[in-house]
């Protein structure tokens, strides 16, 4: 037999299956990249209509991770949404929120917990329940200070409280640390004892009930200022994702 007829009955087989294999690897590829484009604008999709959101709404959805093995496991892992201005219930402000364990054909997902940033005037709508005299609003990390005016021997006098704020059991917690009467700093039990009962509602911590302003399956965890915004932790109830009545306001008192 010659080198040459040796040359030509060498196998093929290792050819053909780096071919295949080279083949698979860009059908997956291929499959990635349309599941990279689809899959986070049918999710901006529903989520705009879930929450009723304008058509337009400006919302970032990131998936991490490589999709394909999670779209065949029926279970995204993770899910990112971001909007720099949302209306969730009736707060406004920037949004950041991550849901895990999203199933693909629907149903309740595993956990969703997020931030909203908002404002000062939108802080100040969320204390008009409270028993605050208040006209003004001043955010500065890690405090807010609220300006008023507090009745004081039958006279009107010019208050300024600062709070920190917090949650507690997804109520709004405002912790009073200083007080300001007509311009002079003044001891809070002092105030709390000459005042009535007008003081001590303003030196004693207030627990505002929010939940009227959040759609019932999320509550407040968490809240704390950051420069001059005001920054909530949600949680929500996987639930959301099916239960209709979830997404409905909640009520106060929360139940």
């Amino acid at each position: 037999m010659t080198n040459t007829t040796a040359v030509r009955r060498r196998p093929r087989w290792p050819w053909v299956v780096l071919v295949i294999v080279l083949v698979l690897a860009a059908l997956v590829a291929a499959g990635e990249l349309v599941a990279r484009a689809v899959v986070p604008n049918t999710i901006r999709s529903l989520v705009i209509s879930n929450l009723d959101l304008p058509a337009d709404q400006q919302l970032e959805v990131q998936t991490p991770g490589i999709l394909l093995p999670q779209l065949i496991s029926g279970t995204l892992d993770e899910v990112k949404l971001a909007s720099d201005e949302v209306t969730i219930g009736g707060i406004t402000g920037s949004a950041r929120v991550t849901a895990t364990d999203v199933p693909v054909s629907g149903g309740a997902l595993g956990a969703a917990k997020g931030t909203v940033a908002i404002d000062q005037d939108e802080f100040g709508s969320l204390l008009a329940a409270s028993q605050l005299p208040i006209t003004r609003i001043a955010l500065m990390a890690p405090n807010a200070t609220v300006e008023g005016e507090l009745e004081l021997f039958g006279r009107q006098i010019p208050v300024g409280l600062t709070v920190t704020p917090g949650a507690e059991d997804g109520d709004l917690l405002l912790t009073p640390v200083s007080l300001m009467v007509n311009g002079t700093a003044v001891d809070l039990d002092a105030v709390s004892g000459l005042a009535g009962l007008a003081g001590a509602a303003i030196t004693q911590p207030q627990r505002i009930c929010i939940a009227d302003r959040l759609p019932a399956g999320i509550t407040l965890t968490g809240l704390r200022i950051e420069g001059s915004r005001a920054v909530a932790d949600i949680a929500a109830d996987g639930r959301i994702a099916v239960d209709q009545a979830l997404l409905d306001p909640g009520t106060c008192p929360r139940s």
